[in-house]
């Protein structure tokens, strides 16, 4: 038991240690609320890149929020005042719209091409349904802007045509772009009126898209790739760093690549290792090995289906771009490894005649599909367009266990020309001692 002095200091420090905690996090909200005050509302360029709050300086752009777009190397800066009615006699005022100024600005892949910027009306950022201002940069080195009008049409192939100011649906008062001839970047510049509440500030759809061809005054396809489709987001233009809403499809993908390289990139393959080396012949475990294999494979099967689970709620979210391969692999994947686990129960006995039979399609089968396993992660990896460390990560998982692979095959093939026999892996011996004495109570 501790005495008087023993519980004080124990309570003391019970009381201490959340008392250190409490004064830490004071801390750091006080720097993170007083700490720098050129930073946030006062300086909303410091959320930008410095050449392009060099471009906004240098046009005397009043600047009200800026950020770096997550795609396509874009940025968006703008400004904004509410268009208001006030009632003399109610003394009440009525937001009837915000008159807005935009600059976006990125980076064309070849001399000639297209940048645009839009806002959808809708109830969630896509490009169907878009109001876009596209600057259309030409060989000659003009550029021309028009208002066009997304719509279901345009995403099956139809031609994307400019439209008039009656067509648009929205006040465009001034559109122009010029560009960076040395770093092929294109800023677009509009003024317009967004009515309210058709179009809410605080929850606006915007969105934006980068292509390489064009004919005459109409732009072509841009690439389907994921930094194109994911161009659009909900953002908070009274937010200098226009915080956005929305963005668990990035999220998503990154745990369904992690469940899917660590599913069926990584505990299979070592699943059907375990099976191949350690079964009959470099090395016998017997018993043990069948239980470490049904393990591996179970295990990479569930986690694997989890994020082909996730795979096919993003496919069902991106409504009219499917990455139809990619799509197709995962489910020839799924498809293939439920038919492998269905054969831990349906497996023939020994005694069977049929039993080569299926060891056969079983070997030839699981081969096959850590074939496609690997090529779907790699193609999924090139899709996100930047995740060059998912690559090289997977690659390292790939060098590690084709080195495994290596050494075995290397080790079987030495024993089998030298006519060796196999290593037995004996079990663990039962440490209960034999004698009687010692069994005693």
């Amino acid at each position: 038991m501790m005495n008087k002095g023993q519980q004080s200091m124990a309570s003391s420090s019970k009381t201490t240690l959340p008392l250190l905690i409490t004064i830490l996090v004071l801390g750091f909200l006080s720097i993170v609320a007083f700490g720098d005050n050129n930073y946030g509302p006062t300086n909303p360029l410091l959320y930008c890149s410095d050449d392009f709050a060099d471009q906004l300086e240098a046009r005397k752009f009043n600047v009200s929020g800026c950020k770096k777009l997550r795609t396509l190397d874009a940025e968006f800066a703008w400004n904004y005042s509410n268009l208001t009615t006030t009632n003399n006699s109610t003394n009440t005022t009525t937001v009837n719209g915000t008159l807005i100024e935009i600059f976006f600005r990125a980076k064309l892949r070849h001399y000639e091409g297209w940048v645009a910027w839009g806002v959808n009306p809708g109830k969630k950022p896509q490009m169907v349904g878009t109001k876009a201002i596209i600057a259309i940069k030409h060989n000659k080195g003009t550029t021309d802007v028009h208002t066009y009008d997304v719509t279901k049409e345009t995403r099956k192939g139809c031609r994307l045509w400019p439209t008039s100011p009656s067509e648009f649906g929205l006040n465009v008062l001034d559109k122009q772009a010029w560009s960076n001839g040395t770093k092929q970047c294109t800023t677009l510049y509009a003024k317009l009126i967004l009515p309210f509440p058709e179009y809410n500030i605080t929850r606006l759809n915007h969105v934006w898209q980068v292509g390489d061809d064009v004919n005459g005054d109409q732009p072509l396809q841009h690439r389907v790739t994921l930094q194109n489709v994911d161009s659009t987001e909900t953002i908070n233009i009274t937010s200098p760093d226009g915080q956005s809403y929305g963005q668990n499809r990035r999220f998503l993908r990154s745990v369904h690549g992690v469940l899917n390289i660590i599913g069926w990139g990584t505990l299979l393959p070592i699943g059907v290792i375990i099976a191949r080396y350690f079964r009959v012949f470099p090395f016998i475990w017997d018993k043990v090995w069948f239980n470490i294999h049904v393990g591996f494979q179970l295990t990479g099967f569930l986690i694997g289906t989890a994020g082909w689970a996730i795979g096919l709620s993003l496919g069902r979210s991106s409504e009219y771009y499917t990455f139809h391969t990619h799509r197709t692999f995962g489910i020839l994947i799924f498809t293939f490894s439920t038919i492998q686990m269905l054969a831990f129960r349906l497996k023939p006995k020994i005694t069977d005649d049929y039993r080569k039979y299926w060891n056969m399609y079983h070997h030839f089968l699981g081969y096959g599909l850590l074939a496609i396993i690997v090529i779907n992660i790699f193609k999924g990896i090139s899709m996100l367009k930047g995740g060059v460390g998912w690559k090289w990560a997977y690659i390292g998982i790939i060098a590690f266990l084709g080195a495994i692979i290596l050494t075995f095959e290397i080790i079987t093939w030495l024993r089998f020309m030298l006519k060796l026999p196999a290593i037995t892996i004996p079990p663990k011996e039962n440490k209960t001692s034999n004698n009687p004495t010692q069994n005693k109570q």
